[in-house]
């Protein structure tokens, strides 16, 4: 990758353990497509009042020549997003098939 992985917390603690994660995913998709050029990750936890439940809400942004995308997985739509690395578990699988996909739309296939 061109340009080095940025990664924000918004209404958490900043995580090591959450940011090594991040890092590790990021890597995996570079397996994908190493062409990417940057690439932005926000971790948030909307529901700051709630000692339980509380739902992880994680943003992908990646910008690849000619293109980019903004993954995103809203977390009203999965409670397993309850556990902060299955939001990210997600957020870059779908990453990784939109990178997929514009990989063989480059190619031609």
């Amino acid at each position: 990758m061109q340009l080095p992985v940025q990664i924000s917390f918004r209404d958490m603690e900043p995580s090591g353990a959450v940011e090594a994660k991040i890092r590790e995913r990021v890597a995996k998709l570079e397996r994908f497509y190493d062409r990417i050029m940057s690439c932005r990750v926000v971790v948030e936890s909307p529901h700051r009042r709630h000692h339980q439940g509380k739902l992880f809400h994680v943003r992908v942004d990646l910008t690849v020549p000619g293109g980019e995308f903004a993954v995103t997985r809203e977390p009203a739509e999965r409670h397993s997003h309850e556990d902060v690395f299955v939001a990210i578990r997600d957020t870059f699988d779908a990453a990784q098939r939109q990178l997929e996909d514009y990989a063989r739309r480059q190619r031609g296939d």
